[in-house]
């Protein structure tokens, strides 16, 4: 496990394409719970560490994953969730070519099919339909595949996964959208780059990044800054 950050409060890891945030059906030991081991190994706390998840990712999703510490972080923290604008949360694809805009923003309407665990594009008004938007920028184009740096405006169901597929870039490993072979690791090219937020307690500003994965392609396309 990769500390990124932690003081009295907070603390964010680095999440690898294994692992899950909180437990599921699969019963694997989710990251939520080997982050208290640490807390409670480290600083010798009796009795049960409090933990608060504060979001999650997909499974195959890799990078930066916040918890809070205390009750009172994590109440602000899920607070400032929730609005989507006081936290800028900033991800790195890498995606099968290479879209035919260099930058754009992409609004579409997407129904989550709970029975697939899939989301679909959809017509505005549709049943459920719940609008979708996030902007886009280029950062490196290779031979096959290119690497795009994304912010969320919203955050609905696989919405980077849907919406980058639907405009014929589906990302790398991501069966379900599209891609064309899975990654060996089980994951898909999708990493939580970096959080950027208003500490919930010092009110000081802070600034989250997560290295990319220790892979070739990772290695090939990320910017050396």
């Amino acid at each position: 496990m990769e500390v990124l950050y932690e003081d009295n409060h907070i603390i964010a890891v680095n999440k690898t394409c294994k692992e899950i945030v909180q437990g599921d059906k699969t019963g694997d030991v989710p990251l939520c719970e080997i982050v208290k081991a640490y807390i409670k190994d480290k600083y010798n706390k009796p009795g049960e560490v409090f933990l608060g998840v504060t979001h999650r990712l997909d499974r195959p999703t890799s990078g930066v994953v916040l918890f809070a510490r205390t009750s009172k972080a994590l109440a602000r923290l899920n607070a400032m969730f929730q609005s989507h604008e006081q936290i800028r949360k900033t991800y790195w694809a890498i995606v099968q070519g290479a879209p035919k805009l260099p930058e754009a923003r992409l609004e579409n309407y997407l129904i989550r099919n709970e029975a697939q665990n899939k989301s679909y594009i959809a017509k505005a008004g549709s049943k459920d339909a719940k609008q979708a938007i996030l902007t886009y920028k280029t950062l490196t184009v290779g031979e096959h595949y290119s690497l795009l740096e994304i912010n969320l405006e919203t955050g609905r169901h696989h919405q980077i996964r849907c919406q980058l597929a639907a405009i014929g870039c589906p990302i790398k490993g991501d069966l379900k959208y599209g891609a064309k072979r899975s990654n060996p690791d089980g994951g898909i090219c999708l990493h939580a780059r970096q959080i950027a937020f208003e500490h919930p307690v010092s009110h000081e500003q802070i600034m989250i990044t997560a290295p990319t994965p220790d892979d070739n392609l990772w290695k090939a396309l990320a910017p050396t800054h």
